[in-house]
């Protein structure tokens, strides 16, 4: 989301800011994270929304219930075809041969948060290619690699929390 994540701390209702508890960061109203120090840290399972987790290696991976956040603030964005939201779904790169629309100037290798073409934020992942060379491609090759979807809810219910 680049420099739009100013817009997630200083928010015109409340402040939030990003927590870390155990290997998980959590986005939180500063109002809520102030009502938790009455709980100890070993007893506290959770707080506000998980971004995502860092894993033993030091890396942080998102997870998908930061999509709603993203979406909002995101810079770069495709939309897929109909035909292509299942397959998305279901875990699968996108290809070209999907893709409806593509946000102006995306560059290789960067953040992209994926729609379907009722603009429902689908999951994200990151581009393969620029917008310039999505356009030469063949429609089998991949455009947008997959990092998570919103089928993850019901793959992995059980290691999200």
């Amino acid at each position: 989301i680049g420099r739009n994540i100013v817009h997630l701390i200083d928010r015109p209702d409340e402040p939030y800011c990003f927590r870390l508890q155990k290997d998980r960061v959590y986005y939180v109203s500063e109002s809520i994270m102030r009502k938790t120090t009455a709980i100890g840290r070993q007893n506290l399972i959770s707080l506000g929304v998980c971004f995502g987790k860092f894993t033993k290696t030091g890396k942080f991976r998102m997870h998908i219930t930061a999509l709603p956040s993203l979406a909002q603030y995101a810079k770069y964005k495709v939309w897929v075809k109909p035909n292509g939201e299942m397959p998305f779904l279901y875990g699968n790169h996108v290809v070209k041969a999907h893709i409806g629309r593509v946000t102006e100037d995306m560059p290789e290798h960067q953040g992209v948060v994926i729609f379907n073409m009722a603009d429902v934020p689908l999951g994200f992942g990151v581009s393969a290619r620029s917008t310039v060379d999505m356009r030469k491609v063949d429609p089998t090759g991949i455009a947008v690699f997959h990092q998570s979807d919103n089928g993850e809810y019901l793959r992995e219910e059980d290691a999200l929390f």
